[in-house]
C-alpha cells in the first residue's frame, strides 16, 4: 500500500488545492462504490458475521480491537473464528492459515496475528469463507476488515474511528483518505468506537442514537524503555512512534515505510547499522515484525501492544446479543 498522501490531512491552502483537483477522480471512486452496493447482492452466512471496519484507509485499530473481541467472546464460551481478505498475501483461499506454514508473502501480517489468538480463514471471496468457518464449527465470525464489501451480510458492525483525526480533510480517496462518506458509514454501524491515542485523552461525545465505545492500545510486552531506534510500515507510523515516546522510549530515530512494506536483507542491514551508529535498539511493530524471517529479525525489538476499552462488558453485551439474534440460514427456511 502505498504512503498516506500529505495533503489527506493537512489544512493548508495547498494541500485544500491538491485536494480539490482529484475531486473528480473521488466522484468517480465512488459511484463505483455506489454501483456495486446497489447492484450486489449480500449472500447469507452460516454464523453470524461481526465486522470490524473503518471509515477511511489505513490503520486506526481494527485488528487489536478484533483480537480483543475475539478474547470477550471466547471467555464467554462462544467458539470465534477470524475471517480476513489477507491484503498482502498471494493465497486468495478460502483456506485456515497456518502460523507454521504459511508466512506473511502468503497470508499477509494482519492474519497471522489473527491466527496466534484463534482460527483464521483466508477469502477474497468473504461469503466463501465465512462458510467455510461455518463448517468448521465456528459459531461467531469475527471479520477484520470489509465494512465497505457489499458481497456478504454483517450481523453487527464495529465502526472505528481516531478520535484525533476522524476523517482527514473529510474527502473521498483519492482527494482524501475516506473510503466512503463518513456519514454513510455511521449509517451503517452497530456501534461507534472512538480509537483514543491514550487513556487521558479527551473523549468525543457519543452518538445520540448508537452505542459509542473508547478504546485505546496499551503496551503488553515487557521491553523496558531505553533508547531506540523505530521503524514501521503500517497505515500511520508516526501513531506508533509517538506511542513509543509515552511509554518512556527515547527515539534516537524514527523511519515510517509504507503499509504492509515488504522488508528485505539490505534495509534491515540499514537499519541495523543506524542503530548501531546512534547507540541504540531497534524496535518495530508487532506487524512488521511478522513480516520479516527468522533472520531479519535477529536483534530487533517487538513493541506488542494490547486493545483495551472503557467498557468490554459493554461491547460483549452488544456482540453476545447480535450472536442470539442470528437466524441461522438453515433455521430460517423452516420458519
Amino acid at each position: 500500500m502505498m504512503k498516506e498522501p500529505w495533503f489527506w490531512r493537512e489544512k493548508t491552502l495547498a494541500a485544500r488545492l491538491v485536494a480539490a483537483s482529484l475531486s473528480p477522480a473521488a466522484i468517480i471512486y465512488d459511484a463505483g462504490r455506489r454501483l456495486r452496493a446497489a447492484t450486489t447482492r449480500p449472500r447469507p452466512s452460516p454464523a453470524p458475521i461481526i465486522c470490524i471496519g473503518n471509515a477511511t484507509l489505513g490503520g486506526v485499530g481494527k485488528t487489536p480491537f478484533a483480537l480483543m473481541l475475539q478474547g470477550l467472546l471466547a471467555a464467554k464460551g462462544l467458539k470465534v473464528h477470524f475471517l480476513t481478505r489477507g491484503y498482502g498475501g498471494a493465497l486468495k483461499g478460502p483456506c485456515l492459515v497456518d502460523p507454521v506454514e504459511h508466512s506473511s508473502f502468503d497470508v499477509g501480517d494482519e492474519a497471522l496475528l489473527l491466527a496466534a489468538a484463534a482460527p483464521t480463514w483466508l477469502s477474497h471471496d468473504r461469503p466463501a469463507g465465512a462458510l467455510a468457518a461455518g463448517e468448521a464449527g465456528a459459531e461467531a465470525i469475527i471479520m477484520d476488515d470489509g465494512f465497505q464489501n457489499p458481497s456478504i451480510g454483517k450481523t453487527l458492525s464495529f465502526l472505528l474511528i481516531d478520535a484525533e483525526d476522524p476523517a482527514g480533510n473529510g474527502r473521498v480517496f483519492p482527494a482524501g483518505p475516506l473510503r466512503e462518506p463518513e456519514a454513510e458509514a455511521r449509517s451503517r454501524a452497530g456501534a461507534l468506537v472512538y480509537i483514543l491515542k491514550d487513556k487521558a485523552t479527551q473523549r468525543p461525545a457519543p452518538s445520540p442514537s448508537l452505542p459509542t465505545f473508547y478504546c485505546w492500545l496499551e503496551p503488553s510486552g515487557d521491553i523496558a524503555p531505553n533508547r531506540v531506534v523505530a521503524f514501521a510500515g503500517v497505515g500511520r507510523p508516526q501513531r506508533f512512534f509517538d506511542t513509543l515516546q509515552r511509554a518512556g522510549f527515547e527515539l534516537a530515530a524514527s523511519i515510517g515505510y509504507p503499509d504492509h512494506h515488504a522488508y528485505d536483507e539490505a534495509a534491515i542491514d540499514r537499519l541495523k547499522k543506524l542503530a548501531s551508529a546512534r547507540g541504540a535498539r531497534l524496535i518495530t511493530t508487532e506487524k512488521d515484525f511478522v513480516r520479516m524471517s527468522a533472520a531479519l529479525r535477529e536483534g530487533i525489538d517487538v513493541f506488542r501492544v494490547r486493545m483495551t476499552c472503557d467498557a468490554p462488558d459493554g461491547v460483549s453485551s452488544l456482540a453476545l446479543k447480535a450472536v442470539s439474534d442470528f437466524a441461522r440460514p438453515e433455521r430460517a427456511a423452516h420458519v
